[in-house]
């Protein structure tokens, strides 16, 4: 904490027991503004926390933060609502004591989440094990569940409980969460039945019509519309842009689950939900006698199915009421108005007991099993001092419970304060404080106080109302100077109260209250005949709200304000037997803006929370308490005596300190374990003090160590480099380790496989098989045969693939034959056909013509025409280029066959063909014979011959 007092002036300070006018609201005022918009949100009164509520997401509830704060002396960090959490934890678990937590302030200033945070923190620091886990989870889960049934969106907020609630977290020895256990308060029943403009009714209505499921809504009767149900529009604002009413009943629906509602609670649950809805619209007439009927029997249907009470008992009850004239009893007729009110006041105690329930529901399911092994610390989420325009019977109750909690609060601060300066040995100095006892008194005081008299007013017979209430407490009290009404005021404030209104002066401030409807709401009235009707109910839940074993007594049962004032003291008691911590939280303004600070608001609270009350007890002492041993450590440089290392006892070094410094004998008081420092501007100009000194100090072990740390970062660098070296060797190594060792394996493997490649398949050669399939069909995607005629190159298989293998080769010469199919030219395939044909004439008869098979017929072959008869003629057709030369050769020939035969071979011959065309021009004069020798010889060539004869000489191939 004594860091931050540098940024004091930037960002306040986070202390308000330092501050040094104490009793200034605007300093205060100020010091809390500052840190508003530095987005601190969170300051101290010594233990107690200060919450502003930012209207916007901070991240400072992470669980690095959560870790950061785990077991940190209170004061060593920033304030936060962790640190808090975490202290009351330690001392808990460190002084073998219970403790509670009070979360207060007004609708909207962040309670309930306030709650939540110490929730979830709890999750995370507390030991976990499968079944704290479980109660862990339990824990946190009963929160929707109590908010979806307990909390409604109100003027001032979109969540607002409707309730007060305490729940005892318990821990075993060691710090785990082992159960829990909820009680609850004053549960807001009129809201159920009526909201004002603006606000809603509890969430769970709307969560179910909206989220439920579409077979869970035509089981309960209900249609996905709020605007439907009389209960859930008055306030003309069903919907809602900041709740997600669906996603909120998945959550519900979820808790319900881990909570360990059985699916028969859960229907029943939500019957009587459905029940209340179908109640609402049910609509009375009057009979021609004045009596009230019942309009719609088709809500009445659905009130009767989900709550298994015959039709007729239902109806009766609804519209009749029972009343004892000596020894019988008679049916009495409601009017519709009493059929009206017996409806709504049937609903609200449905609701009511129904929550109850509920909550006992969640007790049984938090139960710890082992009682004997708990500590406790206790969360008190209770509805914060309210003032409404108009304010009713609900803010009474809930102004009264903030007296008697501010009553406590101030009893409990003094009694810790007291105790501290005892155990130190301090001497103790009365401190002035302003007791509110006088208005608890007031209200709670047997026969004379407000209750009392409201009590009285509410049980005494004849024609009682809420105006002859108001004129008995004009009677009984109308001299006490805390209470005021129209009647016993003075002219001026005369002008400010109603007839119907009184005022009580608070603690926190004045409160005018609207006396109309007081004594209904104190009385709660079901009556008798509405109880016996629901005593009649087959659902589980209401057979155990309403039991047939309930007495039947005459006498009239508590009120509303008795209850809640037994119910007062019981949390009293409660609270007293623990060590308390406070929550303070505030809302910055009406709008639920960021960045927003509304000083006339925030003054309001801050009066009504009773900080500067609180404030002033925690300065009337002393401001600055610290032990021996941390104040010593943190400023022992601020003198030679004690720098750098005190050898004494941190007591003596704490007043060697003092006296080096200065300080006067009223600034300090010497405990036996602390020193407590009276004015704050002592500490700051210590603090100051050793901020320079720190400087100071930093520069000459900078300049007087430089050169050590520069030799010592050398050493670690070097070491540092040794290290990464070895450590990259050893890496290296052990890859080359695990490398080998593979290599070994896979060898291995390939021999046992290579020895056994001719037995079956099995473990030992199944992979060195499939490396061998592999290994050829490799080789042979790479060595593929280019033609069909290469088919005699296709690779030798093993023996393995000798099936496959011809298999292949056969596809494949498909393939070669089907692509040659689609590459043929026309003429190529012209060429072709020549050649079959030739074949079928020379095939068999010409011993050279396999070797004349492969080549292929060419344009510039010599053609030759024979006539069909028996003239010995043959003629050679001749091209040429030359026209002058143009004319074909005409043969006579005694052996024409074997010319034919010469010259097919000549012609198959295309190197013969060049020879006979371009090596020898042999002219025959017209109408000239001419002659042409053929013969065998050692190479072929066309010549004339001596006789004059052309000479054509053909190598014969055999």
């Amino acid at each position: 904490m004594e860091a931050s007092l540098t940024a004091r002036d930037r960002v306040g300070i986070q202390d308000f027991v330092l501050l040094d006018a104490y009793t200034s609201e605007s300093a205060f005022l100020d010091n809390l503004r500052k840190r508003f918009h530095e987005n601190l949100i969170y300051t101290y009164i010594g233990t107690l926390l200060v919450s502003v509520n930012p209207y916007k997401d901070l991240d400072i509830y992470s669980k690095k933060q959560m870790d950061t704060y785990m077991g940190v002396n209170f004061f060593e960090l920033p304030p936060h609502i962790y640190a808090l959490a975490d202290n009351v934890f330690r001392t808990m678990l460190s002084e073998f004591n219970n403790h509670f937590i009070l979360i207060s302030g007004e609708s909207g200033a962040g309670k309930t989440e306030a709650s939540k945070k110490i929730l979830q923190f709890y999750a995370v620091s507390c030991p976990s094990t499968k079944l704290l886990n479980n109660v862990r989870d339990r824990l946190l889960l009963s929160n929707p569940v109590l908010e979806a049934f307990g909390n409604a969106k109100t003027l001032k907020n979109d969540n607002s409980s409707r309730f007060g609630k305490y729940m005892d977290i318990q821990f075993d020895h060691r710090g785990g969460a082992v159960g829990g256990h909820i009680l609850s308060y004053l549960l807001e029943k009129s809201r159920v039945v009526h909201q004002n403009h603006g606000e809603r009714n509890f969430h769970i209505f709307y969560q179910l019509v909206e989220g439920g499921e579409e077979d869970l809504l035509r089981w309960l009767g209900l249609e996905r519309n709020c605007k439907n149900y009389r209960y859930l529009v008055q306030g003309d604002c069903a919907k809602v842009s900041s709740i997600n009413d669906k996603s909120d009943w998945k959550t519900v629906r979820k808790a319900l689950s881990v909570i360990d509602f059985s699916e028969s609670d859960t229907e029943h649950l939500f019957g009587i939900i459905a029940s209340v809805l179908h109640l609402g619209n049910l609509k009375f007439e009057a009979d021609a006698r004045g009596y009230a009927t019942i309009k719609n029997n088709q809500e009445m249907h659905w009130v009767s199915k989900l709550l298994g009470i015959p039709n007729q008992v239902l109806q009766q009850g609804l519209t009749h009421r029972k009343i004892e004239a000596k020894t019988e009893e008679v049916l009495s007729p409601f009017s519709v108005e009493h059929a009206v009110y017996a409806r709504d006041a049937l609903a609200k105690a449905v609701y009511g007991r129904t929550f109850d329930w509920l909550v006992n529901k969640i007790n049984e399911s938090l139960a710890n099993q082992d009682s004997s092994r708990k500590r406790v610390v206790g969360l008190l989420d209770i509805y914060g001092f309210e003032v409404f325009s108009v304010n009713s019977f609900e803010q009474f109750c809930i102004n009264y419970c903030n007296e008697k909690l501010q009553q406590l609060f101030i009893q409990l601060t003094l009694k810790s304060e007291q105790e501290e300066y005892e155990l130190e040995g301090i001497e103790w100095e009365p401190v002035p404080y302003f007791n509110n006892k006088i208005i608890c008194d007031l209200v709670e005081e047997k026969f004379r106080g407000i209750i009392s008299l409201l009590d009285e007013e509410c049980l005494r017979p004849g024609e009682a109302t809420d105006l002859t209430f108001l004129e008995k407490m004009e009677e009984k009290i109308g001299g006490h100077p805390h209470f005021v009404t129209h009647k016993l005021a003075d002219k001026n404030t005369r002008k400010t109260l109603e007839r119907g209104d009184f005022r009580l002066l608070h603690y926190a401030g004045e409160v005018t209250y609207c006396v109309v409807g007081f004594l209904d709401k104190n009385n709660n009235l079901l009556y008798r005949s509405g109880k016996e009707v629901m005593q009649h109910s087959k659902n589980g839940i209401i057979k155990h709200c309403f039991p047939s074993s309930e007495p039947d007594s005459k006498k009239r049962p508590e009120t509303v304000v008795t209850q809640f004032k037994n119910s007062l003291v019981g949390l009293t008691e409660i609270l007293m037997s623990k060590e308390p911590w406070y929550v303070r939280c505030i809302k910055p303004n009406e709008s639920k803006q960021p960045a927003k600070f509304d000083d006339v608001l925030v003054r309001h609270q801050v009066k009504y929370l009773g900080l500067m009350e609180h404030l002033r007890v925690r300065r009337a002492g002393f401001a600055y308490r610290r032990k021996y041993e941390l104040f010593l450590q943190r400023y022992k440089a601020l003198c030679p005596d004690t720098w750098p290392n005190w050898k004494g006892t941190p007591a003596e070094g704490v007043r060697c300190l003092i006296k080096h410094l200065g300080y006067k004998t009223d600034e300090y008081k010497l405990g036996r374990t602390k020193i407590f420092i009276r004015h704050p501007r002592t500490l700051f100009a210590t603090e100051d003090a050793f901020q320079v000194c720190k400087h100071q100090l930093a520069t000459r072990i900078q300049a007087k160590y430089k050169g050590y740390r520069v030799k010592e970062e050398y050493l670690k660098q070097k070491a540092a480099a040794t290290k990464i070296e070895n450590c990259w060797r050893g890496l290296m190594a052990r890859k080359e380790r695990e490398r080998r060792a593979w290599a070994v394996k896979v060898i291995k493997k390939f021999i046992k496989g290579f020895m056994t490649r001719n037995q079956p398949a099995c473990i030992d050669n199944s992979e060195y098989l499939v490396y061998v399939r592999q290994n050829y069909l490799t080789r042979l995607k790479e060595n593929l045969p280019k033609s069909v005629l290469d088919m005699d190159s296709w690779l030798t298989p093993p023996p393995i693939l000798k099936e496959v293998s011809l298999l292949l080769q056969n596809v494949f010469v498909r393939y070669l034959v089907r692509q040659y199919v689609r590459e043929i030219t026309p003429q190529r395939k012209a060429q072709l056909l020549l050649k079959a044909q030739t074949s079928s004439m020379f095939k068999g008869k010409k011993e050279n013509y396999p070797l004349s098979v492969c080549s292929p017929f060419v344009d510039t072959r010599i053609g030759v025409s024979v006539s069909n008869l028996s003239d010995n003629f043959l003629i050679l057709h001749v091209t040429c280029d030359d026209i002058k030369q143009k004319g074909d050769l005409v043969l006579q020939c005694d052996f024409l066959y074997e010319a034919l035969t010469k010259l097919s071979f000549i012609a198959d011959k295309q190197s013969c063909i060049k020879v006979v065309q371009g090596s020898v021009r042999f002219d025959i004069q017209p109408g000239r014979e001419g002659f042409v020798d053929f013969k065998s010889g050692q190479e072929s060539m066309v010549y004339r011959a001596k006789n004059g004869h052309l000479m054509v000489v053909s190598v014969e191939f055999r």
